[in-house]
Order: structure tokens, then C-alpha cells, then sequence
């Protein structure tokens, strides 16, 4: 660390802001996002990951913007946000391989598997690749054009056909999605990975990313969404503002659809609020909370949830079946048209076979099950249709 600090009192400007924040990035604890990049599957050919420049506690944000001001006196002729500058190495290239983005960082525009993020704390945007690699950065202007201008040199098509939204909890990260976004490209859909800032700001902004995503898929003719614990709630933020005519089926994985009560235990603690940040403030089950108020999906839904298969549940500390962290009953959201319970925990649903297979199943069909007989979760005023005549003899 003493290194550190000589090689930032000699260097330039440049140099410094970049070893000050490799300094930050040092005295960063791991987050829950670096876990899930460092156990998801590598893709064939990519490149070692390079950490620099990715993760950025709150305390460390007036050290970044005292580094752009001074940044912003040296930036280069041409160069339209100091922001990039920081990012450059003295050569002028921007460094290439990233983490993602997976706590810091929220995807505002897909085109394929190139993403546009905008970081949470400073407001400036990246064009990743579908390695992580940074291609641009700098304004979102900026981006769309970097992107615009792969597009026209490699010749990428528009994008078309069905588009699977997957939507992670918090905490989580896209990467704790994919095994069922590779399951739907097997089905001839095109899956995203959503990423969005769930431990840095609360479920309604954390739906504006959302809504932007979902605003800028250009040729897409059908939207589906699959979404995890409180992926799902930001799913219900989102129809409270937005709807798409082209969004089709939303399946939801262990969603506290009534709130969550460990969230109850926990909300008071130092730990749970430093780690959950504002949006686990508002999984409680409070009726005058943040959950309620949230609309019930317009377009059709079912619901996956997780239990142990003995009524007891895993967790004592909660009543009822449960995954481990959400219970069966709070996941229930009258208005679905299907739902069904499988033996898996919470923080694993969404790498289970069974649960892939019975989400996937309803994307196309409507029904979870084989058999095509559903369970809806009736309305209040709903009444379930007669059954069919036997056939006369």
C-alpha cells in the first residue's frame, strides 16, 4: 500500500487517478457480484479478467469526482467526458476486459449481447461486449454510436424473433441467470441477462433500468421475462409505469410477492442494511409498504416456488414451507395463471433443471406442467371456468 501512495505522489495526473482508484478497489470488500463472476463458466475465448476500474464504494465516490474535475483540465482534444480519460492507459486505449458491472453498474440498452451500463454513483456509460470487454465509454451518446459503428462495420443484422428478459434477485448478478438463458437460446429465443444496481438503489429505480432495456429492443417482435426473488417485484414496479403491447409471459422464481419476512428479522440490523441497501429496506411485509402498492402483471404469469416438501420449511425462523429464504405463501399473487412448487432452495432455483424446464415450458405453452393442466391463483372476484360436458352417449 505505501507503494501505492509513492507511485501516486510522483506519477502524473493520469497515472494517479489510476492507482487512487486501484487503491479503492483494494480496500473493497468482495461483493456478492465479483462471487458470481468468479463461479460462472467462462465463454470460450475470453480473456483474463482484468479488475481495475470496477467496483466503487460509496465512500470512495468524492474521490472519484475530485479525479474527474482535475481530470476534466487534461482531457483531450476531442475527448467529450473526463470520465473515459480516467479510464485510459498511457498508451490511449481503453482497458478492455471488466467484471461486468455487476453491483455498480445497470444495462439501460441490449443489441444482441452488446450491453450499454450506466454506473450508479457517476453517471457515465461503457459498451461491453459479450465478454464483458469495454469497447466505449464515456457519454450514452457516445456509446450508441461506438455501437452503431460495429453494427455498419461488421454488418449485424437487427435484432428480431422472441427475446427472454432474466431478471436476478438481489445481491445477485446476469450471471446467476444463465444457465436458463442458454436454455432458452436452445429453444430458439434470444435470452438477455439483466443487470441492474439492487444493493444501491430501491426497487422502483431499479425498474427504470428495466424500462429502458426494454424501450430500446428495436425489431424484437415478442418479449418474455423470467425473473428471481425480487427480480420479480421489479418486474411489478415496472407495469406500474410502462407496458410493452409486445411482452408476452412472465414466469417468476421465488418472488416474496407478499413480502419477505427474514426481511422483518432483519431490516433493523447494521449488516442487512449495508449489504441490501435501500430496495431491502422495502421487502418487508408492512401493508403500508412498497409491495403491496405494486401491481398485479397485465399480461399472463406464473409463479415457481421453492420448498422443502414437508410443510415445515428449511428455515425455522419463518412459518410454513419454504426455500430457505422466501416462504411458499408469500410467493402466491392472485391473477396467475399457473403455479406449481418444486424441491429446490432459493439462492439455487434458477440453475435447477426442473424449474428451467417447467419455465421455459410455460413460455411457450402457458402451462408449467407436461400435462398442460394449470394451477391459476384465482382473483378475488374470479371464478374458475366450468369444466368441459362429458360427451353425450
Amino acid at each position: 500500500m505505501q507503494k501505492l501512495f509513492r507511485q501516486l505522489l510522483n506519477s502524473s495526473l493520469a497515472d494517479s487517478a489510476r492507482v487512487a482508484w486501484l487503491c479503492t478497489v483494494a480496500l473493497t470488500t468482495v461483493s456478492a457480484a465479483g462471487q458470481e463472476q468468479a463461479s460462472a463458466p467462462k465463454q470460450a475465448g475470453q480473456p483474463p479478467l482484468d479488475r481495475r476500474a470496477e467496483v466503487l464504494p460509496p465512500n470512495g465516490l468524492s474521490l472519484v469526482k475530485s479525479l474527474v474535475e482535475a481530470q476534466s483540465a487534461e482531457t483531450p482534444a476531442g475527448e467529450d467526458d473526463p470520465m473515459a480519460a480516467l479510464f485510459r492507459d498511457p498508451k490511449g486505449s481503453i482497458w478492455s476486459s471488466t467484471l461486468g458491472g455487476r453491483q455498480f453498474w445497470g444495462d439501460v440498452h441490449f443489441f444482441h449481447h452488446f450491453r450499454i451500463q450506466k454506473n450508479v454513483f457517476t453517471g457515465h456509460y461503457r459498451l461491453l461486449d459479450s465478454h464483458d470487454r469495454r469497447l466505449a465509454s464515456g457519454t450514452l451518446e457516445a456509446c450508441h454510436s461506438a455501437l452503431n459503428e460495429l453494427r455498419k462495420k461488421d454488418n449485424i443484422p437487427s435484432m428480431s424473433g422472441t427475446v427472454v428478459i432474466f431478471v436476478h434477485g438481489i445481491v445477485r448478478s446476469s450471471k446467476s441467470m444463465s444457465t436458463l438463458a442458454r436454455l432458452a437460446e436452445k429453444h430458439d429465443m434470444t435470452g438477455l441477462e439483466f443487470d441492474y444496481p439492487s444493493t444501491q438503489i430501491d426497487i422502483r429505480d431499479c425498474a427504470e433500468y428495466l424500462h429502458q432495456c426494454i424501450s430500446g429492443l428495436e425489431g424484437v417482435e415478442k418479449i418474455h421475462l423470467v425473473v428471481h426473488s425480487m427480480g420479480g417485484l421489479v418486474t411489478r414496479a415496472y407495469f406500474e409505469k410502462y407496458h410493452d403491447p409486445r411482452i408476452g409471459r412472465l414466469v417468476m422464481l421465488g418472488t416474496p410477492n407478499q413480502g419477505a419476512r427474514m426481511a422483518d428479522h432483519l431490516k433493523g440490523t447494521l449488516l442487512f442494511k449495508t449489504v441490501f441497501g435501500p430496495a431491502g429496506q422495502q421487502l418487508v411485509t408492512d401493508p403500508e409498504g412498497v409491495i403491496p402498492s405494486l401491481p398485479i402483471p397485465p399480461c399472463e404469469f406464473a409463479i415457481i416456488a421453492g420448498v422443502r416438501g414437508d410443510g415445515k420449511g428449511w428455515n425455522p425462523f419463518i412459518a410454513g414451507d419454504d426455500d430457505g429464504t422466501v416462504e411458499v405463501s408469500s410467493t402466491r399473487l392472485p391473477g396467475a395463471a399457473d403455479f406449481i412448487t418444486i424441491p429446490v432452495i432459493h439462492a439455487l432455483m434458477m440453475r435447477d433443471q426442473a424449474v428451467g424446464e417447467h419455465a421455459l415450458r410455460f413460455l411457450q405453452t402457458g402451462s408449467l406442467r407436461a400435462d398442460g393442466q394449470n394451477e391459476p391463483i384465482l382473483k378475488v372476484d374470479q371464478k374458475l371456468p366450468p369444466p368441459p360436458e362429458s360427451p353425450r352417449d
